[in-house]
């Protein structure tokens, strides 16, 4: 970078901040005249003034040497998973017993950072949360700094605990969940500092489980709506991931952020209860007319990139500007190399961001996001399973994909 282009940088991030010269001098320990001799080009800030010039405008020292936005940023959910193998659910009023008991992290932020994290560590990664002061946060912040995920944008709240599942688990890999939502329930705009972000990108997920994203708003329809907006007003691109939620209102929660969306990435049982079209006929078979359909009704309602939809057997994106629809079908894993398939979501949308962070065509997206979501199944919790992006590339010449009616 030149000294004219840091300087206007300087000049965009002082003013974005609310502060004059002046200012930003005293911060500093500088003159005047040394920020206004930056910001006209005529020179640098000293080497050792850089990370304190970072630190005081909330960036990056990356951003500030080059004025440019890189990386993805995964708010969300924020949880930890108490894994606990029993033999037999028990009748009520009578006693199983525990034979093992596991942690894990869970939830949108860390499954989603994580798993991109394993599949390309040159991808600047951070993340926006809130936890609890206990055990459990304690555990979650340790495993972001495990894989140099930045947390600075995790918030902590002091009266509720770090949201969290107790799992019970089968022999059988069949798994029943007991959520507490904890400091999720309270997360909201309030927590996040708009103006740090860095990153090209944020995703949040998961709408229908964020309490304080999911209230109305008077004007945008959604809390959640209006902070897409807010994002996409400091540049950076919007992406957002739903829960299967049984009892969720999912016209109400979700079509008013459509509109400040450029990427949705669901399922599609989720991505049906928008339109009422059944993503299955009655003999099982996968409807492809009515998921196209449901995907072009999500594009009239404003996305305005790619709307991607992920099952079972297939992922499927639409794109906004071409109108182009694209399938793929899963990968063909034996079912005996199967430990579980938590947070399978997760990884494929790990895979998708991978996707759109590069800027990959539709069906090379699909197809590397399938492949990261098999991963998924190598494993019996949300994360070990996920391998490098190299590794997921070729996972398609050992595997093969399935059969799908009409989809090769």
């Amino acid at each position: 970078m030149n000294a004219k282009s840091m300087g206007i940088t300087i000049a965009q991030l002082r003013k974005k901040c609310g502060m004059t010269q002046s200012q930003l001098a005293k911060k500093l320990s500088v003159s005047d005249k040394a920020v206004s001799r930056w910001e006209n080009g005529l020179g640098f800030p000293e080497v050792t003034q850089i990370p304190e010039l970072a630190s005081v405008f909330g960036v990056s020292i990356d951003y500030l040497m080059t004025g440019e936005r890189r990386g993805i940023t995964i708010a969300g959910n924020i949880l930890a998973d108490i894994v606990k193998s029993i033999d037999r659910y028990p009748e009520i009023g009578m006693l199983t017993s525990v034979r093992d008991i596991s942690r894990a992290v869970g939830g949108c932020a860390p499954n989603t950072a994580i798993n991109l994290a394993k599949i390309d560590r040159s991808i600047p990664l951070s993340v926006l949360g809130k936890i609890g002061d206990d055990e459990n946060g304690r555990y979650v912040l340790s495993q972001f700094n495990h894989y140099n995920i930045n947390c600075a944008g995790v918030s902590i709240s002091e009266d509720k605990p770090t949201s969290f599942s107790d799992v019970m688990s089968l022999p059988s890999g069949e798994r029943t969940f007991f959520h507490a939502r904890g400091a999720n329930a309270i997360f909201s705009p309030a927590d996040i500092d708009l103006s740090s972000i860095n990153s090209v990108l944020l995703h949040i997920g998961y709408i229908l489980l964020l309490d304080r994203f999911d209230e109305a708003d008077e004007e945008y329809g959604t809390v959640m709506a209006r902070f897409l907006h807010d994002v996409q007003e400091q540049g950076i691109k919007t992406s957002v991931d739903v829960v299967s939620e049984c009892t969720g209102d999912y016209k109400a929660k979700i079509l008013p952020a459509l509109k400040y969306c450029n990427y949705i990435i669901l399922n599609e049982i989720e991505s049906s209860m928008l339109t009422d079209l059944p993503p299955y006929d009655a003999d099982g078979r996968l409807n492809m007319k009515n998921i196209r359909k449901t995907m072009e009704f999500m594009a009239s309602c404003g996305v305005q990139d790619k709307i991607i939809v992920h099952c079972k057997d297939a992922g499927f994106c639409y794109d906004v500007a071409t109108g182009t629809f694209t399938a793929v079908p899963s990968l063909n894993i034996p079912s005996h190399e199967i430990k579980g398939s938590v947070g399978a979501g997760d990884a494929f949308c790990a895979g998708c961001l991978y996707g759109i962070y590069h800027h990959l065509e539709d069906r090379q997206i699909l197809e590397f996001a399938s492949a990261a979501a098999a991963c998924n199944l190598f494993a019996d919790n949300s994360v070990d399973g996920m391998r490098s992006k190299d590794e997921i590339a070729n996972m398609a010449d050992s595997y093969g994909r399935k059969q799908l009616g009409g989809i090769e």
